[in-house]
């Protein structure tokens, strides 16, 4: 697993943090210098971090478990979302529903009226109904999909979930703290670190930051489920060379 360089984070703005009147003094030991009234994120801790949460991300694959993108803001969505299909993991880019974790069993409800919908449209079998409650099935089916897509093939509670600006997805924090779950988040100067397990100090607002720190994690993710695999086919293939030295 190969480490972010110095100079792309540079590039990237991931230095770049928020007003100083805005930040969270939680963050100080993060925070390399004050310049024009913005805080400076210090890029050695965000290196040290990034490596840190990458390894832990690779382990909770490696075992099989999920982790759940959260990034609901303009700019992480679509980068995020991209990510997180990349590697077959759910996603929440559109807006955290209360209760989309800590209720999850009624969520779950309405992914299957969701899909129930899309095999109703998709099978034929609404040849009975007209033109305008056909359409309003589509409209209600595309309404779900848009908020619960992500999470559609999500049948437990994911072991870890991933957020792009905390003090936004707040609830998804809570509830994700409150559930036990791993907490991996991207924390501008305005956060509060403690709140999260794995935190990696970052610009949480440039689109250039989120896509390349995500990119990163997501790399760990697609090692650990390739390490999950080679396991897999060596254990599968075992008694198979076994049965052949016989």
């Amino acid at each position: 697993m190969e480490r972010l360089e110095y100079d792309q984070l540079l590039n990237a703005g991931v230095h770049f943090g928020h007003l100083k009147k805005k930040w969270n003094p939680k963050m100080r030991q993060y925070i390399f210098m004050e310049r024009n009234g913005k805080h400076i994120i210090d890029l050695n801790k965000t290196i040290s971090c990034s490596d840190k949460a990458a390894k832990a991300m690779k382990q909770i694959v490696k075992s099989g478990r999920k982790i759940l993108f959260v990034a609901t803001k303009k700019q992480a969505r679509d980068t995020v979302a991209k990510m997180a299909q990349s590697v077959n993991m759910p996603y929440v880019t559109e807006r955290w529903l209360g209760g989309m974790m800590t209720n999850f069993s009624t969520i779950r409800k309405s992914v299957k009226k969701m899909q129930t919908i899309e095999r109703m449209l998709n099978d034929g079998s609404l040849t009975s109904v007209t033109k305008k409650e056909k359409l309003t099935l589509t409209r209600e089916r595309d309404k779900l999909n848009k908020v619960l897509g992500g999470i559609a093939n999500l049948n437990r509670i994911p072991s870890a979930i991933f957020i792009v600006d905390t003090p936004k997805e707040h609830i998804a924090l809570t509830e994700a703290r409150k559930l036990g779950m791993t907490v991996f988040a991207l924390v501008d100067t305005n956060a509060d670190p403690g709140q999260v397990d794995f935190p990696i100090p970052a610009n949480d607002d440039s689109s250039k930051s989120i896509n390349l720190l995500t990119s990163f994690l997501t790399d760990a993710i697609k090692e650990g489920l390739e390490e999950r695999k080679s396991a897999k086919e060596s254990k599968e293939s075992a008694p198979e060379a076994k049965a052949t030295a016989k």
